[in-house]
C-alpha cells in the first residue's frame, strides 16, 4: 500500500483492543509503583513514574528488563503496555511500564517526541542498576522516542530496541493525521495531551492558558503553541527538524526492530516506508493485517517466533536476528 487510504480492517484493529477491554477487562500483571527523578534546566526537579513488574518475585533479582514507552497522550495505563508486560513476564523478563514526564497526570512538566532525557534518567535509576540486559519497546510516538534514543548514545546495557507503529518523520506524519481523515484519532490524542497540560498548569507556568490549549484542534498548532515554546524550539517546524529521527536513522548501531502496519489509520505507511524500507541497520517489518498498535492474534511478523505480536517482539529483542 503506497497511498494514505486505509480500509475498515485498519480502523477495526485500531479500536478493537479498547472495545475488548469494555467487554472483559484484562488486568495488568502484579506490579509496584516506580519512580525516578531528573534535573531539567527549565522545569527543575522532574519526576518520572511507572509500574515495575518483577519476573522473579521471591527468587532473587533477574537480570533482564523490558522498558515499555507509551504513545502520545497515553500513559502506563494504555492497554498495549499491559499486553507487553504480560508477554515480558511470560518470557521471564521483568518489565517497567513507563510514564514519560507528566503522563501520569501528576507531573510538573510535559514531554515531546524526541525527549530522550527521560530514558536516560530511567536507565540511570539506582532501582534498575541490577539489570544487565535491557530492552526498549515503544509504541507510536513512544516508538519514535525509542528509535531516537537508539540513534544517540544508549546505555551499554540496552541490547535491542523495538518500535510498534512509530512515526519517523514528525512533520509528514503530523500533517497526515491533521487532515480530516485523522479527526477521530487526533481528537483522542489531543484530549490526553490537554489532560497532561492542565495538570502541569496547576504546578508551574505554561506557555498559554489552559482555556486556549483546550481550543487547539491540530497537532501542528499544539506543537507550535505548547511544545515549541516550552522546549526551546523556534517553531513547530524547528521542533520537527531537530527532534525527528528520520535523518538520524543511519546512526543506529544496536539491533533495532520497526513494526509498521500498512493499514494504520494514525501513522500512515507512506510517511514511514521511504525511511525504513531497505535498511540494513534497522529491521523493518511491514504488516498487511492490523491497525495502529493493534493486530490480529495470529499475525506472523516473520521473526521466527511464535505467539501474539508482543510475544514475538519480546522474543526478538532477546535474540535479535
Amino acid at each position: 500500500m503506497t497511498s494514505s487510504r486505509v480500509g475498515l480492517h485498519g480502523h477495526w484493529h485500531t479500536v478493537r483492543p479498547l472495545l475488548r477491554q469494555l467487554v472483559a477487562v484484562v488486568p495488568p500483571p502484579p506490579s509496584r509503583h516506580w519512580r525516578a527523578y531528573l534535573d531539567d534546566p527549565v522545569a527543575g526537579r522532574v519526576r518520572l513514574t511507572g509500574r515495575l513488574h518483577d519476573a522473579h518475585p521471591g527468587e532473587g533479582r533477574g537480570d533482564e528488563l523490558l522498558v515499555v514507552v507509551h504513545g502520545l497522550g497515553g500513559s502506563h495505563r494504555s492497554i498495549y503496555t499491559a499486553e507487553a508486560a504480560h508477554a515480558a513476564l511470560a518470557a521471564g523478563v521483568s518489565c517497567l511500564r513507563l510514564n514519560l514526564r507528566g503522563a501520569d497526570r501528576k507531573g510538573s512538566d510535559y514531554y515531546h517526541a524526541g525527549l530522550t532525557a527521560d530514558l536516560d534518567a530511567v536507565l540511570a535509576s539506582p532501582d534498575l542498576a541490577h539489570f544487565s540486559r535491557i530492552y526498549v519497546l515503544g509504541y507510536s510516538v513512544g516508538g519514535h522516542l525509542a528509535l531516537r534514543y537508539a540513534s544517540e548514545r544508549p546505555d551499554p546495557r540496552v541490547r535491542a530496541v523495538a518500535s510498534n507503529c512509530a512515526p519517523v518523520d514528525l512533520a509528514r506524519g503530523g500533517a497526515e493525521i491533521d487532515k480530516p481523515k485523522g479527526a477521530p484519532y487526533r481528537s483522542k490524542v489531543l484530549a490526553g495531551l490537554r489532560e497532561i497540560y492542565a495538570e502541569v498548569a496547576r504546578r508551574r507556568p505554561v506557555p498559554i492558558p489552559v482555556e486556549e490549549a483546550a481550543k487547539i484542534r491540530t497537532l501542528r498548532e499544539w506543537d507550535e503553541r505548547v511544545i515549541a515554546p516550552r522546549h526551546g524550539f523556534a517553531s513547530a517546524d524547528d521542533y520537527y527538524a531537530r527532534a525527528s529521527v528520520a535523518p538520524r536513522l543511519d546512526r543506529i548501531a544496536i539491533p533495532t526492530l520497526a513494526v509498521v502496519a500498512e493499514q494504520d489509520p494514525m501513522v500512515f505507511v507512506h510517511t514511514v516506508r521511504p525511511h525504513l524500507e531497505g535498511r540494513t541497520n534497522v529491521r523493518a517489518v511491514f504488516v498487511s493485517r492490523g491497525g495502529h498498535v493493534g493486530f490480529p492474534s495470529d499475525v506472523d511478523l516473520g521473526l521466527g517466533h511464535a505467539g501474539d505480536v508482543e510475544s514475538q517482539i519480546v522474543a526478538w529483542l532477546r535474540a535479535p536476528s
